[in-house]
């Protein structure tokens, strides 16, 4: 592995931790902050704002992104993917110690299998390691940002007048939102090497800039409208997986010689977002406990 490419890989890292803590910031923000009007999306992100845990949780995260996008511009985006991913399993430990809720033995399950398939990834790293992988066809991008964009459309028409299925599949569209927004990222990190802040004025910058605007207003309103760390768990593996799989797929990252090696690296990232997906604790036990029935009246 280049020394630039560790260095990326310890950004992701970085980014992992400092974007699970803006992640629950913005939860409790959320929650308290008037509910989301889709025909009003300005006003609604006024409200969220106006509620210093979420713009809290919006300053730490923008650190996070900083962090992200080092880590995309010297890294290949699966194996920076794969370690944010793996930094989900601190989402139990953090949402217990710092924020109130509870830690059950399935978070554990998660968090062993989690690290199972990161053994599995660091094992079949082959060449790609050796660079940033940033090479990319523009229609081959664009059509991936798109159906991504469309699949979270789709998820937010899904559900109009169903709250009970909301917070979920919303949190699955803000997930994939943001990973468009990360793809398109990686795509635009040869820019930013090149030109620098001159990048910021690319058609690129403007795709990530209305993707990660809109994924924050969609995330805002799974956050009110579904579990709390259900719901950051179900938007990191949704834009962990469809960043993950644009490795291959847009930026002609070579997969390991041999069908055990290749086997082993599938099951590797499967195996990460499966532990992504089983690591949501429970809410807060002051939530989840229904209070009592109340007792007939004596006749």
């Amino acid at each position: 592995m280049s020394l630039s490419v560790a260095f990326g890989l310890l950004l992701a890292l970085c980014c992992a931790v400092v974007a699970l803590l803006g992640f629950l910031f913005k939860q409790r923000g959320a929650v308290d902050a008037p509910a989301v009007e889709w025909r009003h999306p300005l006003r609604s992100t006024g409200a969220l704002f106006a509620n210093r845990w979420w713009t809290l949780g919006i300053v730490v995260a923008t650190g996070a992104w900083f962090f992200h996008v080092g880590a995309l511009a010297l890294a290949p985006i699966s194996l920076v993917q794969s370690v944010i991913a793996g930094g989900l399993v601190l989402l139990t430990p953090l949402a217990d110690r710092v924020f109130g809720l509870s830690v059950t033995r399935r978070d554990w399950i998660g968090v062993a299998i989690t690290a199972a398939g990161l053994a599995l990834l660091a094992a079949t790293l082959g060449d790609t390691g050796h660079s940033a992988h940033r090479d990319f066809d523009t229609g081959t991008l664009a059509l991936y940002v798109g159906l991504l964009t469309v699949g979270a459309l789709a998820c937010c028409a899904a559900v109009l007048g169903d709250t009970r299925r909301a917070g979920p599949v919303l949190a699955v569209g803000a997930g994939l939102l943001w990973g468009g927004s990360d793809v398109t990222i990686k795509a635009a990190s040869g820019d930013l090497i090149d030109h620098g802040l001159w990048a910021l004025l690319t058609p690129q910058a403007a795709v990530i800039t209305v993707l990660s605007r809109v994924g924050r207003v969609v995330s805002a309103r799974s956050l009110q409208q579904g579990p709390a760390v259900a719901g950051i768990a179900i938007t990191s593996a949704a834009a962990n997986v469809v960043t993950i799989a644009a490795g291959p797929l847009v930026f002609s990252e070579p997969m390991p010689d041999g069908t055990l090696a290749l086997a082993a690296r599938i099951a590797g990232f499967a195996a990460v977002i499966a532990g992504a997906v089983l690591t949501p604790g429970p809410e807060d036990s002051a939530a989840v406990a229904a209070p009592p029935d109340p007792e007939p009246a004596a006749a």
